[in-house]
């Protein structure tokens, strides 16, 4: 029988999801990764960073942003400002113009590409003779001069990108004005660089790869003037420079010309920021003034309590560490409304520090980093070879930060984090299987870190740990600084990676999970509670630690053969039972498949997996509830731990009242045991109330941020594996409902939370799941019911490092590394949006009226006129250094001196 479709009930739900569900794409934290071209606008005071991916992106003040993409995969070699004009232009490596403008729209801007263009020479000319290598945009904002690496000069009017040939400079029209020695000893090369006389914008300066420089006058066709190698002191292999209101730069590859160099840049670090990004540096977040980061091993995002602790704990350290002068670039207006809530990124990394973020709004600004080298004896001493340099080079910096691969000890790797943000405990795990627990505290304290260790293996024969030594730990009282300071340990046996914690302020208790096992530890009375092994006997890769990265081929070919044997044996089983068996198995299996399809016509197939996969046994999630899980009348404290072969095992605890916490012991049991009979890993694991919403976190209700759970109604448990959501009622554990949403085609589910969604207009929530698969697919799925809402593409399939760093907030935000050094935020929900919202406006035209005519300017263009009488005393050492440039030699040598 059909079931027929109510349209007035799915247009009312179909309103229902455009209410509560909408995907963006909102902003990008972080560093350009791999940038390859920089660019300034003086008028605007904007600056464009382009990068090797054929990104470019836009930063003006504090909450000013823009960001395209260049269609092309090619990367970014230059990035020019129109003068005075909300106009740039891009230069890509496959010899593309690209033309861009911020065009305001609802008194927004944003960042358009409106044209494109690519050079084209006369008939069988050479590729180096349209090959880009220098871009001038004049001063009138009306054309580009385009130097070659044949040495060609030409031409282009913007914004139509329309060759003016008539204009164009050729090589052979230089060469024929200039001495012919010269010629006959070398060629003029490439153009390396183009600039504008400020005194005369009909004027331009062609500097070639030979030294050479000719003063070109683009109204006669002619050079004015010419400049030979042997006519400046140094011989220069190029010669460089930027000109604008504010900042004159004078460059030189030659090694002996640092002096003049010095001479000017003094005085330009004195009153701008400089900064530096070295090949070899990660930059993790955009901020300026950080040395050295290193890469990103976990994350984890936070609603936070701590904001005006820590703000108010570490504002002397955090102001004698980052120079507090005003932010130079300002470009822009931020009409970002105020975020409705404080949000806080925590980012672990490989050299076991962990990082606080201010994630509330578009800028990422850094709060705190936490240390936890200090804890441990390792061969890496920060401390080394910080204080070593060099008398008497230039630039005379100071070496504050040393990055090097193989520099930290990669034990130190922090891979989990969990924060409570009610009662300032947070707990990270390692690499080398420790767990720390530290508390918030605004004072140094000198203390020992005591440490229990963990048999996780339980003493089972056979066993022989082949990966990495454990940590030791100082013994000696350690100095820590005010902040979060480590005040118990865990060390897991063998110490292997941890995958899974979970912490649990109000019971005082922290659950940790490694490919061998879970435990429980008390760090009120600092022993441990529980030690469950989980391991398979036959998964003997769960020993090999994560420094083994070979395995056995003799292994992998003995399993693929076991398990088509298997296969065919049970093949066997099946032909040999009963027509009448078989028949009945059939039917009931057809009956099943057509309830399901009747159901969930979505739904699709998936595979049951051998119990003999590698790391069985690896613990994936751990959760702490309050629920019924012995009967259903009396509701225990319980953990619960799921593994990667599809078991989830339940433990009762029984803990003290508060008045007798600290003397009677925390005990516990084994009270489940749930086997997933298609085995796929357990990544997620949620009780719902008796409302079927989830229960809420520790300390939540207490401090009035979250109603207290329904506990007269029946709960539920919701497995979340990697192929399908199950739900179990409690205390039973028996099977309710499920949805299905893995398939032949590979899809796994690889990160899952819980998030509130709402409209605008309406102050009800509603709690959804939100699942992110292997395919960079997001899915909203309902609770209680379960049932798939919506799904939209996320992240590319490839990108694998993107899907595994996703971490969800408590309001259907996300973030996931797009980049070593770049963090993309999304948003699923219409009511909490975090993105830019700036207006670039137009400066005032400063276009001559006559742009033919020669017309002398006392300062560069882009300064204003009622400016002007005001910086001519202050530039007068700049228009020195012009003047030497470009008409005498005794003038450069006396500013050199």
């Amino acid at each position: 029988m059909k079931r027929f479709k109510r349209h007035g009930h799915e247009s009312q739900r179909d309103k229902h999801k455009q209410d509560l569900y909408q995907f963006n794409k909102t902003v990008e934290h972080g560093f350009p990764h791999q940038p390859s071209a920089l660019g300034f606008s003086p008028s605007l005071e904007l600056l464009a960073i382009g990068t090797r991916s054929g990104a470019i992106k836009l930063y003006g003040a504090p909450g000013v942003e823009f960001m395209g993409l260049h269609d092309e995969n090619a990367a970014v070699t230059q990035v020019h400002f129109l003068p005075n004009q909300v106009e740039l232009v891009t230069l890509l490596d496959d010899n593309s113009l690209h033309m861009w403008t911020l065009r305001a729209h609802t008194s927004m801007s944003e960042l358009l590409e409106i044209g494109r263009f690519t050079l084209s020479g006369p008939p069988g000319a050479p590729p180096s003779v349209t090959r880009v290598t220098a871009v001038l945009a004049h001063s009138s904002g009306e054309l580009l001069l385009l130097g070659t690496e044949g040495g060609h000069v030409f031409v282009v009017e913007v914004p139509g990108f329309r060759e003016l040939e008539e204009n164009n400079i050729s090589v052979e029209d230089v060469q024929k004005r200039i001495p012919e020695d010269y010629v006959g000893r070398r060629n003029l090369e490439c153009v390396e660089t183009l600039h504008e006389n400020p005194l005369n914008p009909r004027q331009v300066l062609i500097g070639y790869t030979r030294g050479l420089m000719v003063l070109w006058d683009l109204d006669r066709q002619r050079p004015i003037q010419h400049f030979l190698g042997t006519q400046v002191p140094y011989t220069c292999s190029v010669i460089a420079s930027l000109i604008n209101s504010s900042l004159f730069f004078y460059t030189c590859h030659a090694s002996r010309s640092k002096k003049v160099c010095a001479a000017k840049m003094t005085r330009i670090l004195s009153k701008h920021w400089m900064f530096l990004k070295p090949e070899k540096v990660n930059m993790l977040v955009f901020f300026w003034g950080e040395k050295h980061t290193s890469t990103v091993t976990g994350s984890k995002l936070s609603f936070t309590f701590l904001f005006v602790f820590i703000l108010k704990s570490f504002s002397l350290r955090f102001t004698s560490r980052y120079a507090m002068e005003p932010w130079p670039i300002n470009g822009g207006q931020n009409f970002a409304p105020d975020p409705p809530q404080r949000d806080l990124l925590l980012t672990g990394h490989e050299d076991g520090t962990v990082r606080f973020w201010d994630a509330s709004g578009v800028c990422l600004y850094p709060m705190y980093k936490l240390s936890t080298a200090g804890a441990f004896l390792t061969d890496a001493d920060p401390n080394d070879n910080m204080n070593q340099g060099s008398e008497g080079e230039w630039p005379p910096f100071r070496k504050v930060g040393c990055f090097d691969p193989y520099s930290d000890d990669p034990r130190l790797g922090i891979q989990k984090i969990h924060l409570c943000k009610y009662s300032g405990y947070l707990t990270v795990a390692g690499t080398a299987g420790q767990i720390l627990v530290l508390e918030l505290n605004d004072e140094a304290a000198e203390q020992t870190v005591e440490a229990t260790v963990v048999d996780l293996l339980q003493g089972q024969e056979g066993f022989r740990w082949k990966g990495q030594a454990r940590l030791d730990v100082r013994e000696e009282p350690v100095l820590f600084p005010p902040g979060f300071q480590p005040f118990a340990l865990v060390q897991c046996q063998p110490p292997a990676v941890v995958t899974a914690i979970a912490l649990h302020s109000e019971w005082k208790m922290v659950a940790f999970g490694t490919s061998h096992g879970f435990g429980l530890y008390d760090y009120h009375q600092r022993n441990k509670i529980l030690v469950k092994c989980t391991l398979n006997p036959s998964d003997q890769m769960a020993l090999e630690g994560p420094l083994s990265r070979v395995k056995s081929i003799k292994k992998s070919l003995r399993q693929s053969f076991r398990r088509i044997r298997r296969s065919r044996v049970s093949m066997r089983k099946h032909h040999t039972n009963n027509a009448a068996k078989l028949q009945e198995i059939n039917n009931r299996l057809v009956a099943e498949a057509l309830q399901e399809m009747e159901l969930a016509p979505v739904q699709r197939k998936i595979e049951a997996r051998s119990s003999d996969d590698s790391f069985t046994g690896l613990v994936r999630t751990l959760y702490f509830a309050d629920t019924f899980v012995s009967d259903s009348s009396h509701s225990t404290p319980s953990l619960w731990a799921g593994t990667n072969g599809g078991a989830v095992f339940a433990h009762v605890l029984r803990v003290p009242s508060l008045e007798r916490r600290a003397e009677d012991p925390v005990v516990a049991h084994a009270a489940k045991e749930i086997q997933l009979m298609h085995r796929a890993p357990v990544v997620g694991l949620v009780v719902l109330d008796g409302k079927g919403a989830p229960l809420p976190e520790p300390l939540e209700v207490a401090h009035d941020l979250a109603r207290s759970p329904e506990m007269h109604g029946s709960h539920h448990l919701l497995v979340v594996s990697e192929e399908q959501l199950k739900l179990f009622t409690l205390p039973k554990v028996s099977s309710k409902s499920k949805l299905k949403l893995t398939a032949v085609d590979g899809s796994r589910v690889r990160r899952v939370g819980v998030a509130w969604f709402g409209s605008r207009t309406d102050e009800q929530l509603e709690s959804s799941l939100v699942v992110l698969t292997n395919q960079g697919e997001l899915h909203v799925i309902s609770l209680p019911s379960i049932k798939m809402m919506v799904h939209y593409p996320c992240i590319r399939r490839e990108d694998v490092s993107g899907i595994a760093s996703c971490v969800f907030t408590k309001y259907g935000q996300g973030f996931y590394l797009m980049s070593p050094s770049e963090f993309e935020r999304f948003s699923l929900s219409t009511r909490w949006v975090v993105e830019p919202r700036c207006l670039v406006e137009a400066p005032l035209q400063m276009r001559p009226k006559n742009p033919s005519s020669p017309i002398h300017r006392d300062q560069p263009d882009g300064v204003p006129t009622e400016h002007r009488c005001v910086c001519s005393n202050k530039s007068s050492a700049r228009q020195v250094m012009e003047h030497a440039l470009l008409n005498d030699e005794s003038e450069y040598m006396r500013i050199s001196s």
